[in-house]
């Protein structure tokens, strides 16, 4: 089991840091206080499906409960059972009072304005805190991009392209276009089972419709294209902070053309080492 454990100043990025390890698999649990992170892992190891990865995010927001944080990472780092790798967020103390004033929030702290004073304060009471840290990333001026690209780097030994996930997606037009989809594809120019009275109950996850479909040269040329297309435009995405790239195929009614040619882009997909999730909306 890996165990994260997320923190550092506040308005340092904890929250975008979280999103980031979410989006690698792992169980996140926010403000949590310190004490029940044992417990909770312990819990999630006994489960009928256990889970295998988990992030927390603690903070001053756990009041006195953040006290035991220092005492507990080290009481952590004595399990064989798990990896444990803490992560500490901070940034200058300018940036981080530009940060609350754009979002108008109170600091967890005092209740208040961020100040600078107020931000130092904070840093001299995470001080032990930090000097037990993995990792220390400051975030000063960086985008999500940036800070995405330091967390594939240090977390994963920059292997963000095994990280990203793919979602395919078949539906039909007649049913209404996925507004979830980034990029979509009209697979209506295959010849159509459903005029075939033998299919025309199938669906694409059947074989007799897979036949039918890359029976047409034109099918086996599509998938190929679009698996360059978008093997060339997931590092660009995830040079972005994109970690999900939702894609959908759509035909007449959703059961036929755009079920067997999102099945057959997932499974090239697949073969690469990427992960895919397949959903047919409209089966």
């Amino acid at each position: 089991m890996k165990v994260v454990i997320i923190t550092g100043l506040s308005g340092a990025g904890r929250s975008r840091t979280a999103n980031w390890f979410e989006d690698q698999g792992y169980y996140c649990v926010d403000n949590i206080p310190p004490m029940l992170m044992k417990s909770f892992i312990e819990m999630a190891g006994k489960d009928t499906n256990p889970i295998d990865r988990i992030a927390f995010v603690a903070d001053v927001r756990s009041r006195n409960f953040f006290n035991d944080m220092s005492e507990v990472i080290d009481e952590l780092r004595k399990s064989d059972k798990f990896e444990l790798r803490v992560v500490f967020l901070e940034a200058n103390s300018n940036d981080i009072v530009r940060r609350y004033n754009e979002v108008r929030r109170n600091h967890p702290l005092t209740g208040g304005a961020a100040s600078v004073a107020v931000i130092e304060e904070e840093r001299a009471k995470l001080k032990d805190i930090r000097s037990r840290a993995d990792y220390i990333v400051d975030t000063t001026n960086r985008k999500t991009s940036e800070l995405n690209k330091e967390l594939d780097t240090i977390i994963n030994n920059d292997s963000g392209a095994r990280n990203f996930v793919i979602n395919i997606s078949s539906f039909g037009f007649k049913h209404g276009i996925p507004m979830e989809a980034d990029i979509m594809f009209d697979v209506r120019f295959l010849n159509n089972p459903y005029y075939v009275a033998s299919l025309k109950k199938l669906t694409g996850n059947n074989k007799k419709i897979v036949d039918y479909v890359f029976r047409d040269p034109l099918a086996h040329k599509f998938v190929g294209s679009i698996h360059a297309l978008l093997s060339d435009l997931i590092t660009g995405y995830i040079d972005e902070g994109k970690y999900h790239l939702n894609v959908a195929f759509g035909c007449t009614g959703g059961h036929h053309r755009s079920v067997a040619i999102a099945n057959a882009v997932a499974e090239v997909f697949a073969e690469d080492g990427m992960r895919v999730k397949v959903t047919h909306r409209d089966l």
